[in-house]
């Protein structure tokens, strides 16, 4: 597998700003590419004007079936078609795209589960119940705290790297599209060719466990399309900022040229 485009798209998670792909974007750029980080609709502002603005109704309302729609129609107006990489959410979103066959290649980086993936981990749980919101109302957005970021996002860094990644890039976030992962808008068939997906996984993942990203990764059954799968044992969700980062970022540069 070799890809010709030179063009990447950078989709962004919940509950962060796109400025989480400002390194990656100088990464790529300074190898050749030309990188679009689209911001999610709602939310093309800095994190802390965000976050004045909590609860904000208009990001409440967000849906995944919406975002998916948005970015289809920022790649659909590319002069060629893009190598997708995304985050998380992202990371389905960029999954979702793959399908539709708008994507060279796809890299899924710490991706949330399409409809029907499942892990009993219990981190997945304890990171992802105050953001799927139940039993509290789905009109006003949900603001991850410290101590939950601490821990669903940046466990393993530094206090200080820590309170600095949650002050840059922490958003409100809707409680609805968390939901979506397990609907309909999150369906993936497994059994169609597909362009060539690269999933990475992180061993200190608590949101998103290496092994819910091996279970993804292992889903997709058609013998003449490509998926691979890399886990870097040290990651956590906070992967494209962690110190470290470009570690990732080179093997995905490799397993596109390569």
């Amino acid at each position: 597998m070799k890809t010709t485009s030179k063009t990447i798209v950078f989709i962004t998670g919940a509950f962060v700003g796109a400025s989480c792909w400002d390194q990656w974007s100088i990464f790529f750029e300074a190898r050749g590419y030309k990188t679009y980080a689209p911001a999610w609709p709602h939310k093309d502002a800095p994190a802390c004007t965000l976050r004045q603005r909590h609860p904000d109704t208009a990001i409440a309302r967000q849906r995944l079936a919406d975002l998916t729609n948005y970015y289809d129609v920022i790649v659909r107006q590319l002069l060629e078609k893009p190598i997708l990489i995304g985050h998380s959410m992202g990371g389905l979103i960029t999954q979702l795209l793959v399908q539709r066959g708008l994507a060279e290649a796809g890299v899924a980086i710490h991706s949330l589960q399409p409809q029907g993936v499942m892990t009993f981990k219990f981190s997945f749980y304890k990171a992802g119940w105050g953001p799927l919101g139940f039993f509290t109302s789905t009109k006003k957005s949900y603001l991850m705290s410290f101590t939950e970021w601490q821990y669903a996002f940046t466990n393993g860094m530094s206090y200080e790297e820590q309170k600095t990644a949650y002050y840059d890039l922490l958003t409100p976030e809707s409680k609805l599209v968390v939901r979506d992962a397990i609907t309909n808008a999150a369906k993936v068939d497994f059994t169609t060719p597909h362009a060539p997906l690269l999933f990475l996984a992180g061993g200190k993942d608590n949101f998103i466990p290496a092994s819910l990203n091996y279970s993804n990764f292992k889903k997709y059954q058609d013998a003449g399309s490509v998926a691979d799968y890399k886990e870097f044992e040290n990651a956590n969700h906070f992967v494209l900022g962690q110190p470290g980062w470009e570690e990732k970022a080179d093997y995905i540069l490799n397993w596109i040229k390569a």
